[in-house]
């Protein structure tokens, strides 16, 4: 009977120290990192500066607003990057940006300074997937091996696993993105956009006391996240809602604050996601969840997925806001990634799109 074949990774060990620069500017974060892939396999984060353009509270941002806010700071974050790595763009062996997904305009203005910045140093370039990017920091960070992703942020809502160097969706939002569902709420009830909605929903959330009903709306290995938006909403208009969450007296007890409408919010949502990502993990036999996005931080959706994980034999694997939250390291992670198995983007293809799918990468540095 014949050996079994052992497998070896496509990536080899580099004969010298990479170094590279992502730039991520597809919402309202810009972001700069410097990543260095050592020669013993390891990987150091030298730098990763970000900046966040917040707006007044009920608003959000538009799309030509936020390339304006990247194209003025993008340069102050750019030294700022480079300083703190320590290296000068003559060091670099390539420059990555976000190809896609994410807002047209904000995704332009950093791509037309990548471009720029590969020919005035004569760098290769690296178009990288936005979403990709996510995936593969959270597995440096985490040391996951192979486990089902959920990732939720702003503009995405995915349960993705990894096959034959395809990173293939099982399920995903039918309509809106669970932090796009999120910050709109925010807006309804006039949350401050600082440091981030999500965030302030989830502060919010803690104070909360009464679960209300809310529209379950799971479809096979897919959400639908738009209706339960509007039926929130919808008890801001409810005669018991009180927005500052006092009664007006003491006979006002059957009361609903805006601590409830996001406590409630959130655990429904959360629980649609849990559910779908145990039915991936039940498919392809995983016992480990990675969770990357923005939405990724937040400690009551890990404390979710935690409780079904460790009912199954499993764990859950998540990183801080460090790196969750969009940031140029993750677009130099998969950059170099890519440029270490021969992959470069041509200045003619160089653009961006605004729907680039997740299983649209070929993953070549995996088995």
């Amino acid at each position: 009977m014949p050996g079994r074949t052992q497998k070896v990774s496509p990536l080899k060990l580099p004969a010298r120290a990479y170094l590279a620069l992502g730039l991520e500017g597809s919402a309202n974060k810009l972001g700069i990192g410097v990543i260095k892939h050592d020669e013993d396999g390891s990987t150091t984060v030298l730098s990763n500066i970000r900046h966040t353009y917040i707006t007044p509270p009920g608003e959000g941002f538009q799309p030509r607003d936020t390339a304006l806010h990247h194209r003025e700071w993008v340069l102050r974050i750019l030294e700022d990057s480079l300083s703190k790595a320590g290296v000068s763009l003559h060091d670099l062996d390539c420059i990555c940006y976000t190809k896609g997904p994410g807002m047209g305009a904000p995704l332009q203005s950093v791509a037309l300074v990548a471009r720029t910045l590969s020919l005035l140093f004569q760098k290769p370039l690296i178009g990288v997937n936005h979403c990709v990017g996510h995936i593969e920091m959270g597995r440096e960070i985490t040391g996951a091996q192979n486990p089902i992703v959920l990732y939720v942020s702003g503009g995405n809502t995915q349960v993705i696993a990894y096959s034959q160097q395809c990173y293939r969706i099982f399920g995903e939002t039918l309509d809106i993105a669970v932090g796009n569902c999120l910050d709109r709420f925010a807006r309804v009830i006039n949350l401050s956009n600082d440091p981030s909605p999500g965030y302030n929903i989830e502060q919010e959330a803690k104070k909360g006391k009464r679960l209300l009903t809310l529209p379950y709306t799971t479809k096979g290995m897919d959400v639908s996240l738009s209706g339960i938006l509007t039926s929130t909403e919808a008890y801001t208009t409810d005669k018991r809602f009180r927005s500052d969450g006092k009664p007006r007296n003491q006979d006002d007890i059957d009361i609903i604050s805006p601590a409830d409408l996001c406590f409630s919010l959130q655990e429904t949502v959360f629980a649609m996601l849990v559910e779908i990502t145990e039915r991936a993990m039940a498919h392809i036999g995983s016992k480990e969840v990675l969770i990357v996005g923005g939405v990724g931080c937040n400690e009551r959706l890990q404390e979710m997925m935690g409780i079904m994980a460790e009912e199954r034999g499993g764990r859950v694997f998540a990183t801080d806001e460090r790196f969750c939250i969009d940031n140029g390291i993750m677009i130099a992670q998969a950059g170099l990634l890519g440029f270490r198995m021969g992959q470069e983007t041509y200045l003619s293809d160089s653009t961006c799109t605004q729907r680039f799918r997740t299983d649209e990468v070929h993953v070549a540095w995996r088995l």
